[in-house]
């Protein structure tokens, strides 16, 4: 379902990744490793369409991302290190939007979604009063309101408690079971996950 063909990325004239070509199938969680620096979250933002490569291309379903950025960005969803949220809203008003956003409109998901990420009680609370890790939690629950084949996960154990750790762990593998594509980078170990993860590593440190 997507391809990479010749993926180079250099910034501030160091080269992170040269010539880096893979394909990711239905049903494959995907971890990118790497030393500081060596570009794993550049190479997500790549894959997301949020920044440009120096050369290469990337393809979903056969068909170049370039000519069909409308259906590819339908078919993605992509979480950074930053939460993405809004801190005026309330974490209820920020999954709202996002459903709207997606031309949806289910509050009883929504609520579903509060309670799998341990934010019932915080619903109507402005998220500049949640922690770093509510903040995140307040995030991933559009993961859980998204129908997206495609999640691109920049760091998303960060600030989670082991729990939650173990519960997106198995939200990730439920994800691949059905079809979909994680592609996803941690610090945490992920030993405990039921299901193969494939490794894509990266060394970073070449200089032009």
């Amino acid at each position: 379902m997507l391809e990479a063909q010749g993926l180079s990325c250099i910034r501030d004239e160091r080269a992170l990744f040269t010539e880096l070509s893979f394909a990711i199938h239905p049903g494959e969680l995907v971890q990118v490793e790497g030393p500081n620096g060596a570009g794993k979250t550049s190479l997500l933002r790549i894959l997301a369409g949020l920044s440009s490569g120096e050369a290469g291309d990337i393809l979903w379903q056969g068909e170049s991302t370039r000519r069909n950025r409308d259906i590819y960005n339908q078919a993605l969803l992509y979480i950074g290190h930053h939460a993405g949220v809004k801190e005026v809203l309330t974490p209820f008003e920020n999954l709202s939007f996002f459903q709207k956003a997606s031309g949806k409109k289910d509050d009883d998901a929504i609520w579903q979604a509060l309670s799998q990420v341990g934010l019932v009680g915080y619903e109507d609370v402005p998220v500049a009063q949640l922690s770093a890790g509510q903040h995140r939690r307040v995030a991933l629950a559009r993961l859980w309101l998204s129908d997206a084949p495609l999640w691109i996960l920049d760091e998303p154990l960060t600030a989670i408690d082991k729990q939650g750790v173990e519960h997106l762990v198995n939200l990730f593998e439920q994800h691949a079971e059905k079809g979909g594509i994680v592609i996803l980078t941690t610090h945490q170990d992920m030993v405990n996950a039921g299901r193969p993860i494939r490794k894509i590593k990266l060394t970073g440190g070449v200089w032009r």
